[in-house]
């Protein structure tokens, strides 16, 4: 007797069962050959899920070419995951099908064929009811609110206001034309000092997360961004003892003497998402060094007098930036400030000088919170008289001493 069959489950939905709007239908294909197992999985998932199971991958496959409204396959990994996966790659109607996998963790390679871009979990097949029925309702109600009428957030775009926008382009414009000779003494300067090319060219984030490449005269060894690997105890920003080894397991499953509930596929490593998000809030969010090894001799002069920064006048005039904002950030910095409250700093201008320099510039002391607060307000706060005062403060800044 044929074990492929479909089951409608129509018992009604009980406490933390996955929720419905009522009109939306989640269908599931378990591809499972232990009877126990399918009835329990029947049993528990009723209301708005619909389960289809089929005991082998062949009848599964013909299921799906012959089914376009299955939403989520769950496929024991003992029955040949690998063979069942290889047809939904070629087949352009299952590119988006998710696929969650029951079985050995680590004899799944998220990253690599046939698995990348199907498979979206791998859970033991020991899994409590609990932990998976999290999962699925999450998918039920992706599918439902993408079903259900709404309105779609708009994408705003942050633009330099008209006034400041004028007024940075006639004072770039204004300033290159004075000091293009001391731009070429300069070029000249820093071939003869060390090899390398005369400017260096940054991916930094800056307005509304875009990202450009912003201008600099070259002030560091050609090989700095190789050495910065090794320089994270050098760093101002650094939170002393906090950063500790990536471990592959939480201090929870390793109490509970289990496998990893929570996992997380990072350059084809497996790791406990929460160790991952541990490690990634011990680490510094800015990166700044004081006595920079990498920096060249000439370089030291040129950071010091702030005459580096003179080729972003180019970025201003483009539009890039703006001489007062918020100090555009190089992506790996960037990408640690996405939450809410980090987040409104991106709303400012980004810029050649800001508030944070004329406050705190060259002070130690400086936390990367104390910096991002005063990014924020700078972005709630800015106008052209807080630009003026700004500017003002900057050229008593420009000569610092410190070598940072």
């Amino acid at each position: 007797m044929s074990r492929s069959k479909a089951v409608e489950t129509s018992a009604k939905t009980s406490s933390g069962q996955p929720a419905s709007d009522g009109r939306t239908t989640f269908r599931v294909l378990l591809v499972e050959d232990d009877p126990k197992r399918v009835a329990s999985f029947t049993e528990t998932f009723g209301g708005p899920v619909t389960v289809l199971t089929d005991a082998d991958r062949a009848k599964a496959l013909t299921r799906l070419k012959a089914d376009a409204t299955i939403d989520l396959v769950v496929f024991n990994t003992r029955l040949g995951s690998g063979e069942f996966l290889k047809p939904l790659q070629k087949d352009g109607r299952f590119r988006e099908l998710p696929v969650i996998l029951l079985g050995d963790r680590s004899a799944v390679r998220l990253a690599e064929e046939p698995f990348k871009g199907h498979v979206i979990d791998v859970f033991p097949e020991s899994i409590p009811v609990q932990a998976f029925r999290t999962r699925l309702n999450y998918l039920v109600q992706k599918k439902a609110y993408k079903n259900s009428p709404h309105e779609r957030q708009k994408t705003v775009s942050i633009r330099i206001p008209v006034g400041k926008r004028l007024f940075d382009i006639a004072l770039s414009s204004m300033l290159l034309l004075m000091i293009s000779p001391l731009l070429i003494v300069v070029a000249i300067l820093i071939k003869l000092d060390s090899k390398g090319p005369v400017f260096y060219r940054s991916k930094r984030v800056g307005t509304g997360y875009k990202i450009f490449d912003m201008y600099k005269f070259r002030t560091m060894r050609t090989d700095a961004d190789k050495m910065l690997a090794g320089m994270a105890s050098l760093n101002m920003y650094s939170k002393k003892g906090a950063e500790q080894p990536l471990e592959q397991l939480c201090d929870a499953c390793r109490s509970n003497g289990t496998e990893c509930q929570r996992p997380l596929f990072l350059d084809n490593r497996q790791i406990c998402e929460e160790a991952y998000f541990r490690s990634q809030k011990a680490k510094a969010m800015f990166s700044k060094f004081k006595e920079d090894p990498r920096v060249t001799r000439l370089g030291k002069f040129l950071r010091n007098t702030s005459i580096d920064e003179l080729p972003q006048f180019f970025n201003i005039l483009k539009g890039d930036m703006s001489f007062v904002g918020n100090r555009p950030l190089p992506l790996y910095e960037a990408e640690k400030l996405t939450a809410t409250g980090y987040a409104r700093r991106f709303a400012a201008p980004a810029g050649l000088t800001g508030l944070w320099q004329v406050t705190k510039r060259g002070k130690a002391a400086v936390s990367d919170e104390e910096r991002i607060q005063l990014d924020v307000l700078y972005a709630k706060t800015y106008s052209f008289k807080t630009d003026l005062l700004i500017l003002i403060r900057t050229v008593k800044a420009l000569w610092q001493k410190e070598n940072v």
